[in-house]
């Protein structure tokens, strides 16, 4: 564990749309190598990107499996000859920085089922409780955002954790700290151990110093977009924003622990009474 650099790449080729969700994200081939990359000027804007940093950075100082995160430049001239207008439309909007995860050649999707064998226990409690934490509701079964690549997990797309940001205004102290009640849907959660144990351990880890790290590599420009414009007057009144609720959610208790550990027991209370029905 320990601090994880943001990695920054230019793109130089557009290979091709990934036609999930409402971001269009894409495989990009950059001085870096290729990337999966999430567009600012796409319908899900600057704070699904500013919510992939963030979630991303935090998760792998955690040494949570998250593929490189970077941000990706998109220079001037890129994607001009891209024949689908939709595309170069979002391209043309995207001009500057943009967020990429390592593209991961060959991986395939998390099925429970098939490939529950490479995420140990202890793992899937650290998840579940990182995903509790980050408000993360993109974890279910219909959509684990888990990928399997050279028999390992890896947790990609968390344009929509952190939910509060959509709504600053409206984020007073109860919210701040009010459990995550979709952590039930969680994939990993008839997997994982001792929530218990994951909760001592990620919340060791997480101090203020880790929280306002990864804050400060999160780019002016985007902080700076229209988006957070009735939000904050400077960018830096963003970053102390982020970091003090992600710093209140841990505090007093820490309600969407207890929230985690209650789904917890719900389902294992659950597993018996589907059992003994198919007799």
């Amino acid at each position: 564990m320990g601090s994880m650099a943001l990695r920054h790449a230019t793109a130089t080729r557009y290979v091709q749309p990934l036609r999930e969700g409402g971001s269009l994200p894409a495989v990009v081939d950059t001085d870096d190598g290729m990337y999966v990359v999430k567009f600012r000027g796409a319908g899900q804007g600057a704070k699904a990107l500013v919510a992939e940093l963030i979630v991303g950075l935090l998760g792998a100082t955690a040494g949570l499996p998250v593929p490189d995160v970077a941000l990706v430049d998109l220079p001037e001239p890129f994607g001009r000859s891209e024949p689908d207008p939709e595309i170069q439309d979002i391209l043309r909007k995207s001009r500057g920085a943009n967020v990429g995860l390592r593209y991961l050649d060959g991986a395939f999707n998390f099925d429970l089922a098939a490939a529950g064998e490479y995420v140990s226990p202890e793992l899937a409690a650290r998840i579940v409780w990182f995903d509790a934490w980050m408000t993360n509701p993109d974890r279910t079964a219909r959509n684990p955002n888990l990928l399997i690549w050279r028999r390992t997990p890896w947790l990609i797309d968390h344009g929509a954790a952190l939910y509060a940001h959509h709504d600053w205004a409206g984020v007073d102290a109860a919210r701040t700290v009010s459990p995550f009640t979709r952590i039930e849907d969680h994939v990993l959660l008839s997997r994982s151990g001792s929530i218990e144990e994951a909760d001592s351990t990620m919340r060791a880890h997480f101090n203020n110093d880790v929280i306002h790290d990864v804050m400060a590599q999160v780019p002016d420009s985007l902080l700076s977009d229209p988006a957070y414009r009735l939000d904050f007057v400077t960018v830096e009144d963003a970053r102390a924003r982020y970091a003090a609720y992600l710093r209140d959610r841990l505090a007093g208790g820490a309600p969407f622990v207890g929230e985690a550990i209650r789904a917890q027991n719900r389902l294992q209370r659950e597993v018996p009474l589907h059992l003994s029905a198919r007799r």
